[in-house]
């Protein structure tokens, strides 16, 4: 997705987030999109690393209206995407409209999972898991106890579905403090 076209469907995201009725964080956000023609792949329909971007948008959008970002923001507290994974179902075609939602699944030790839809018409076209920590500008990543309480969660109401538990796992890479050879078998 074209720098600039990200950088203003963000400003759109965030200014149309804080006049849109609050959300709590477990809530379901939504926000409408539509696929316009820098989106698009060479087969003409809306390229897969499009909807990775726009689901930083759903999730800034969900953490506006919670009313944790400017919280978050003032203790220097950002977010990463630690890993991510997305199946398509049906294409999203040239001009068409559709939804991106946007809920928190569960916590971890470590990791807080959003899972983002895309739906057109009341269908899922793709669906997609991340998980993110909360790194401090400061250094260090924040606690999950002290993020649960920030966005008023208790993790043990929020605990993750058995297969995402698993996805998490499997998907993890060493520290970044440990080796991490590329050596394929």
């Amino acid at each position: 997705m074209c720098g600039v076209n990200k950088l203003l469907r963000l400003l759109w995201v965030m200014v149309k987030a804080r006049f849109r009725a609050p959300l709590k964080p477990t809530d379901v956000g939504t926000v409408r999109f539509r696929v316009l023609p820098v989106d698009l792949d060479v087969l003409g329909h809306m390229n897969n690393g499009v909807y990775l971007s726009l689901m930083d948008l759903g999730r800034m959008d969900l953490m506006v209206r919670a009313g944790v970002w400017k919280e978050l923001s003032r203790r220097g507290y950002y977010p990463v995407v630690v890993s991510s994974t997305i199946t398509y179902r049906r294409s999203l075609d040239p001009w068409q409209r559709f939804e991106l939602e946007s809920r928190i699944v569960g916590l971890d030790d470590v990791a807080g999972y959003v899972e983002q839809r895309f739906v057109r018409h009341g269908e899922i076209c793709a669906r997609a898991v991340i998980k993110a920590r909360f790194l401090k500008k400061s250094g260090g990543i924040v606690p999950i106890p002290e993020l649960a309480e920030l966005f008023g969660l208790d993790p043990a109401d929020h605990p993750l579905p058995a297969w995402l538990a698993e996805w998490g796992g499997n998907a993890a890479l060493p520290s970044r403090r440990d080796p991490a050879p590329s050596v394929w078998e």
